[in-house]
C-alpha cells in the first residue's frame, strides 16, 4: 500500500493503518530503534510507541513520505528512552562512540541553548549533505542518524569497514571546514 493510502487511514482512524504501517515500515523502525538501544524488547516498544504517536499526530499532521516521517518518529522516541533509562552503556557503545565522534567535530564550547545557532547548524549540515555524493551521504546518515555500526555500514554499501571509517573522517572534516567558514565554530 503506499503512503498517502496508509495516512488516509490514519485521517479515517481505521485501525488497519496501524497493520498497513506495521507491513510496510515495521523492519525500518525496528532498525532504527534497535540502533540506538540495541535490545530487541525496547525497541519494540519504541516502535509500538511510534505507531502510537503516529495516530495521535495524523489528524492534524498530513507527510506526504511515511519513512521519515516514522523514522524521526522512531529515532526520538528511542534516544528518550535511552535517556530516561541512563543506559549508555549499552547499545554495544555505539551511541556514544557516534556522539564522541561528532563531538570532536564541533567546538565544545557551543552554546545549544542558542535557538538561531542551533537553526544554522542544521542549515550548514543540510549544506554538506546535499553537496555530498550519494554514497557519501548515505554513509554518513547511517552512522550519524540511524546509528548504524561501521560493520553494518560497510555490509549494507559494500565497502569495506576502513573506506566507512575514511568516508566518515573526511565528511567530518568537510563539515568541521564550513561550520569554520560559517562561524559556527
Amino acid at each position: 500500500m503506499d503512503d498517502a493510502k496508509i495516512v488516509e487511514l490514519y485521517w479515517s482512524r481505521s485501525e488497519q493503518a496501524i497493520s498497513e504501517t506495521e507491513s510496510k515500515y515495521g523492519k525500518y523502525c525496528r532498525t532504527i530503534s534497535f540502533n540506538i538501544l540495541a535490545d530487541t524488547a525496547d525497541a519494540e516498544e519504541c516502535v509500538n510507541d511510534t505507531y502510537l504517536k503516529a495516530w495521535n499526530s495524523m489528524p492534524s499532521n498530513r507527510p506526504s513520505r511515511l519513512a521519515p516521517y516514522l523514522g524521526k518518529l522512531t529515532r526520538w522516541l528511542s534516544l528518550n528512552r535511552l535517556r530516561d533509562q541512563d543506559c549508555l552503556k549499552r547499545g554495544n557503545g555505539e551511541l556514544p562512540l557516534v556522539l564522541d565522534e561528532l563531538a570532536e567535530t564541533l567546538d565544545s564550547g557551543f552554546d545549544t541553548e542558542k535557538e538561531l545557532e542551533i537553526k544554522e547548524l542544521n542549515r550548514e549540515i543540510r549544506h554538506l549533505l546535499s553537496k555530498l555524493q550519494k554514497e557519501e551521504r548515505d554513509v554518513f546518515l547511517s552512522r550519524y542518524w540511524y546509528m548504524a555500526s561501521i560493520a553494518e555500514i560497510a555490509e549494507k554499501s559494500g565497502f569495506t569497514e576502513s573506506k566507512v571509517k575514511t568516508m566518515l573522517h573526511r565528511t567530518r572534516q568537510k563539515l568541521l571546514k564550513q561550520l569554520k567558514e560559517e562561524g559556527l565554530c
